[in-house]
């Protein structure tokens, strides 16, 4: 399978919005803008973060992305581990921020799944942050080819850091709406991906996304931190946005931040799916620019990490090309 153009800059597009939210509202994070108040990559918050620079969500997503770009298949025992590889890798460059229960895993933890998986279900309390939501969207375009694959990979994945049933359950579906929509160009995906929940599952989600769909103020979603109010959340400003076109994507991801709370987060988990559905081309130049992170990153090496993963899991064999410009996918200006 070869994938279209259009489809290409769908791909090329899930890692980059993913990063362009996390970076717009990673000054924002834990307040509430008002409605005045201008929404930019202004920089700051907890880190504090440069301007375009991108936190732990995108990090980790980037960390999931370095294993799937490869061809290695992350839902299997051997891409898992190395998936847990670099999640310590990440951690052990001393990140500037970082969840509570990420880091009660990895502070922990061998790197390895086995004792990631083992160090998650140990921990006691509650356990459905959005941690594994934020960072499940490389899933989506790992398993472009196989339906079934993808959700059971977003699971897998989900419980190296955060064994709750809600928290899989969320990564299932936003993984499932974010392979749909690099495929099909719609989001179409949240709601049909329910079939693949278990029944119970999908009947409590499909009345959760109704709610944001319809609600008229985000702040009834409030505790954003946890997995269920942050994927509606970040459905509510996919569905609240009033462009119809391209400009929906950087729309969206604004109504995210004023949402507020868990800014960059929410906006983060919006991102890979605008970015599934309107493509890279979508996502401002300005944007594009300044965009950076860790391990050293910029828009192009997400562009790349993006069409790799996707052009693996299709076997398509252009990921293969080391010399290709990837900066074809970017927005000039």
């Amino acid at each position: 399978m070869r994938l279209t153009a259009e489809q290409n800059d769908r791909a090329a597009g899930v890692l980059l919005a993913t990063a362009a939210g996390d970076a717009l509202g990673a000054g924002y994070e834990f307040t509430y803008p008002r409605p005045e108040t201008p929404i930019g990559m202004i920089g700051g918050g907890l880190g504090p973060f440069a301007p375009g620079e991108w936190t732990d969500d995108t990090s980790m997503a980037l960390a999931i992305a370095e294993v799937s770009a490869t061809g290695a298949d992350i839902g299997s025992r051997d891409g898992l581990d190395a998936v847990a590889a670099q999640f310590a890798r990440w951690f052990a460059s001393r990140p500037k921020d970082i969840g509570n229960q990420t880091r009660a895993v990895l502070s922990a933890a061998q790197p390895d799944a086995a004792s990631m998986t083992e160090r998650a279900r140990a921990l006691a309390g509650r356990k459905g942050g959005n941690g594994s939501l934020m960072r499940t969207a490389p899933v989506g375009i790992g398993f472009l080819d196989d339906a079934e694959r993808c959700v059971a990979a977003a699971r897998d994945v989900s419980l190296l850091t955060h064994d709750d049933p809600q928290a899989v359950e969320a990564c299932m579906l936003w993984s499932f709406a974010i392979r749909h929509a690099v495929l099909h160009g719609t989001f179409d995906g949240v709601a049909t991906g329910l079939v693949l929940l278990p029944a119970d599952a999908a009947g409590r989600w499909s009345t959760l996304l109704e709610e944001a769909r319809t609600a008229p103020d985000p702040r009834v979603f409030d505790n954003n931190g946890w997995v269920v109010h942050a994927l509606q959340t970040a459905w509510w400003a996919v569905c609240h946005a009033e462009e119809t076109g391209p400009a929906h994507l950087p729309q969206a991801l604004e109504l995210a931040v004023r949402a507020g709370h868990d800014t960059d987060t929410t906006a983060a988990i919006a991102g890979g799916l605008l970015g599934a559905r309107w493509g890279a081309s979508a996502v401002p130049a300005d944007w594009q620019r300044i965009l950076h992170g860790w391990p050293g990153y910029r828009a192009q090496d997400l562009v790349r990490l993006g069409l790799c993963t996707a052009w693996a899991s299709v076997d398509d064999d252009r990921r293969r090309d080391a010399d290709a410009d990837y900066s074809r996918f970017l927005v000039a200006g």
